[in-house]
């Protein structure tokens, strides 16, 4: 695909395409990929990390080969954080943004469908915070880092809505 005639920039470039390539990847896959890892998610990394390996340095097996491609890693993954530290937009489309799995004791399905989580994998993140009934839960969301944040019922105060006289409308008698 390359063929810079300088072996090290040829491998500089080639991490950063893997690089790019595999953060597309990992996004489409969704956030329960990045979250806590179950066996299964583990071995995809670890595979990943085989499979892209020669991809980057190419026939170049040397220690230097080795730190180059290390080192392009790192600058890539600074310089994405940068620009997703610099622009919301660029935050929401890098990290995403956070799924609500649960409102007012309802389950959103569609959501759940949508990332990829069964009603088993929120049942295990609501046991984990102590909940046995999802009537319970105001709010479950599924975070960008992949975890399920619970909210409970009982930990907001029942507060009636005041009311608020709208200049312009007459009350009914």
């Amino acid at each position: 695909m390359f063929n810079l005639s300088n072996p090290l920039l040829n491998i500089v470039a080639r991490t950063a395409v893997i690089y790019l390539a595999l953060l597309v990847g990992l996004r489409l896959t969704g956030k329960r990929q990045v979250g806590q890892f179950t066996p299964f998610d583990l071995l995809l990394l670890l595979l990943l990390s085989n499979a892209v390996q020669n991809a980057m340095v190419g026939p170049d097996t040397s220690v230097a080969g080795g730190l180059i491609a290390a080192c392009t890693l790192f600058g890539a993954n600074l310089i994405v954080a940068a620009i997703a530290r610099g622009s919301r937009r660029a935050a929401k489309v890098v990290e995403g943004t956070a799924t609500l799995l649960i409102r007012h004791g309802q389950v959103i399905q569609q959501n759940l469908d949508n990332e990829g989580i069964s009603a088993e994998d929120l049942r295990r993140a609501l046991r984990e915070h102590g909940i046995d009934d999802v009537k319970l839960v105001r709010a479950a969301i599924l975070e960008v880092d992949g975890s399920i944040s619970v909210l409970r019922e009982d930990e907001f105060p029942k507060v009636e809505r005041p009311y608020h006289h709208i200049r312009g409308l007459k009350r009914k008698a």
